[in-house]
């Protein structure tokens, strides 16, 4: 092998290298967030006292509870595709079109000041213009639809939403 061949196979073992540190050291400050969160205060879980207006004080409540919402991903168009997804946890499926899928995202006040991404990435369906392309996607929280995507062939076309 020549030395320039070892310098390539070196060069991108680096970036490899660079690209798994960095996912893992995003994925332990994930996981330092949610684990190190919590009010502020001496931990009756009311957060900081003192402010006078009652637009605070309502603010300050809601912040330091749990909060649910119902998440539903679709997938619009025809025939088979691939989806993938993040609703709480990070999913792929090969599904026939149309598609939704549903569930209950319960968040806690530490993910609610952060905010956790929901998305939905549709695969690749044969367009009314026989094109492959994209197929449109959409993001409904609480039944109000926050997010649209109508597919196609230009760009990267997905639906993401940060619920807080």
């Amino acid at each position: 092998m020549t030395h320039d061949a070892h310098r390539v196979m070196f060069v991108r073992r680096g970036e490899n290298m660079r690209k798994v540190m960095t996912v893992t050291a995003l994925i332990a400050a994930a996981g330092l967030m949610t684990a190190c969160g919590g009010s502020s205060g001496d931990g009756d879980g009311k957060g900081s006292a003192g402010s006078s207006t009652a637009a605070s004080s309502s603010e300050a409540s809601s912040e330091g509870e749990d909060k649910t919402y119902e998440v539903t991903l679709e997938v619009g168009g025809e025939g088979k595709s691939s989806v993938y997804y993040t609703l709480g946890t990070n999913g792929t499926e090969q599904v026939t079109l149309p598609w939704k899928k549903s569930g209950e995202m319960t968040l806690n006040p530490t993910e609610r000041k952060v905010g956790i991404i929901v998305s939905v990435v549709p695969g690749l369906v044969k367009l009314s213009n026989g094109q492959l392309g994209a197929a449109p996607c959409s993001i409904t929280v609480d039944g109000k639809k926050v997010v649209e995507d109508q597919g196609g062939v230009e760009g990267a076309h997905k639906c993401e939403y940060t619920l807080n």
